[in-house]
């Protein structure tokens, strides 16, 4: 997964929720995401572990279409 701030990604075990990375940090192998889309008020974001994301289709497609 070519994962890169701003991607839209998938949790496991939350599903039909949509996350999009804010940033990656690759020494302690997480990223920081917020709920997507972005609400009026704004969504906090929180730390998980890279071995929890999937990709969503659009993320999928996207890359395709810029390969």
């Amino acid at each position: 997964m070519d994962l890169q701030p701003g991607t839209l990604v998938r949790l496991e075990g939350r599903q039909g929720a949509t996350y999009q990375v804010v940033s990656i940090d690759d020494y302690a192998d997480s990223c920081w995401v917020r709920r997507w889309p972005l609400p009026h008020q704004g969504s906090p974001a929180f730390s998980v572990p890279l071995h929890e994301l999937t990709e969503t289709v659009e993320a999928r497609a996207a890359a395709a279409a810029a390969a």
